[in-house]
């Protein structure tokens, strides 16, 4: 039985860890050959040889500020692969560094900028000219839940990147419509992932002051964003774009959370 996005060509950043590790694996089950782009060699060739080679897979070190190696990132896709159907652009960091306004200094303000908001400009304009081509092609940017609301533990450049990614993002998915490139913004909840256990590790009380706020009363799991990109990537979400999608556990959705 073919799969949701079978012989369909994904670029996906920082595919090595997280939600991008979880929608490689994804996408490779639903039948898409994708291209990995992460700045961990070791991992990412690992990734590759553990999903079955490059009939599947390929791994592609990229500095997602570079503009030149992002570039290289999406014509690997289109030589290697025949096309560039779906750009899940989704690396990012969250410093210790970047945290009150009052606290944050401008060298890691701009570092936050360029690796969360900046690398989503270029991945866009990397794969807009191969979606327009074709006529169609699906780009799901990571954003947050904070580009919607008040973070309850400050991290100012974070959180105000995430708010570009996703005003950037309904422009280009009302701008490309009628062109047939639809273009969405994921916005996870606290998830499960590397950054969220780093963060426990280095100060558990700001880390459960997430928790707190979330009705589910867990976090989510990479692999629960990984489905709902692949909903965004697949044509379940046909008629979908220019979207702010909400994966975050009924953060946004809740007034007082109930203990």
């Amino acid at each position: 039985m073919a799969g949701r996005i079978q012989d369909r060509v994904a670029v996906v950043t920082g595919g090595c860890s997280g939600i991008g590790l979880a929608t490689v694996q994804r996408f490779v089950e639903e039948g898409a050959k994708v291209v990995i782009g992460d700045i961990d060699d070791e991992r990412g060739h690992t990734v590759v040889g553990q999903l079955g080679g490059t009939d599947h897979a390929t791994y592609v070190h990229v500095d997602v500020t570079d503009k030149e190696q992002v570039d290289a990132l999406f014509k690997t896709a289109k030589d290697t692969y025949g096309s560039v159907d779906i750009a899940f652009n989704n690396a990012g960091i969250s410093p210790p560094e970047d945290d009150s306004i009052l606290d944050t200094d401008l060298d890691a303000w701009r570092k936050v900028q360029e690796v969360n908001l900046t690398s989503v400009y270029l991945c866009c304009k990397a794969a807009l000219p191969y979606m327009l081509e074709q006529g169609k092609g699906s780009i799901i940017n990571t954003a947050s839940f904070v580009a919607v609301m008040g973070a309850a533990t400050s991290q100012i450049s974070y959180s105000a990147s995430k708010g570009g990614v996703l005003s950037m993002t309904r422009e280009l998915g009302v701008q490309f419509a009628r062109q047939g490139v639809r273009v969405n913004a994921l916005c996870p909840g606290p998830v499960n992932t590397p950054l969220l256990q780093e963060l426990f590790a280095k100060d558990a009380e700001r880390a459960a002051r997430r928790l707190v706020h979330v009705p589910m009363g867990r976090f989510g799991e990479p692999e629960e964003m990984a489905a709902a990109v692949l909903f965004l990537a697949s044509d379940d979400s046909s008629f979908m774009t220019a979207n702010t999608f909400l994966v975050d556990g009924g953060i946004s959705g809740a007034y007082v959370t109930p203990l």
